[in-house]
């Protein structure tokens, strides 16, 4: 998104046990060695999202018309408690109630959890584990293509009732795009009862964040 730029990150080097540079992302040309299967040996190497997600809501924050909350409470947004500690949670709420909300929850792992509007959860990395070979740069290319199709209007979410995976969420970006169904089951109860009249409104997708004064016109 125009006007958006990465922060520039010392990402840190690790080796394996013979002093080799780790290239993570490219460990297994085939597959994994079966013993790499949860074991997670440097989770560290995630802690560059934090400084992505910090961007982020600073860019987001500037740039669109939003209401910005933050506390560890507002963690409560994820559909299921961080299985991590949470260090830091900050929400941004568009001030047009057709747009859809975006919560940030950093952890300790260390990770990030993002909640988009009512029921669609994200935890980068996604897994971490030394054979998923998850390296922080893709990750974040996930989490920035993510949140701004939220942010654009390219986010759908709906509830079919009497299907069994009734719940559905639906990213649109510049290459293609991603879809899910999820379990009823996998939902607070009141949370799908309030998700389901909202979400009638905005049957067609939620819409675009309304841009803050400033920045109007100047093409960001």
């Amino acid at each position: 998104m125009n006007g958006y730029v990465r922060p520039t990150v010392d990402a840190p080097v690790f080796r394996d046990a013979d002093g080799a540079v780790i290239e993570y992302g490219r460990r297994w040309p085939g597959s994994p060695p079966e013993e790499t299967y949860s074991v997670d040996t440097h989770p560290e190497r995630f802690a560059p999202l934090h400084a992505v997600a910090d961007a982020l809501i600073s860019y987001l924050r500037e740039t669109f018309e939003v209401d910005v909350e933050e506390g560890t409470d507002v963690a409560s947004d994820l559909n299921r408690p961080s299985s991590f500690a949470v260090l830091r949670a900050v929400r941004l709420r568009p001030a047009d109630p057709r747009c859809a909300s975006v919560t940030f929850v950093f952890d300790a792992y260390p990770g990030l959890s993002v909640h988009s509007g009512l029921l669609h959860d994200a935890h980068y990395p996604h897994c971490g584990c030394d054979a998923c070979d998850e390296d922080w740069r893709s990750i974040a290319d996930e989490l920035e293509e993510q949140v701004f199709a939220v942010v654009t209007g390219n986010f759908r979410e709906a509830i079919v009732p009497g299907a069994e995976l009734p719940v559905e969420h639906a990213f649109r970006f510049p290459e293609g795009g991603r879809s899910g169904q999820s379990r009823g089951e996998d939902f607070p109860v009141e949370r799908l009862s309030r998700a389901s009249e909202v979400l009638r409104a905005v049957a067609d997708g939620w819409a675009p964040w309304p841009r803050a004064q400033a920045s109007r016109g100047d093409g960001a």
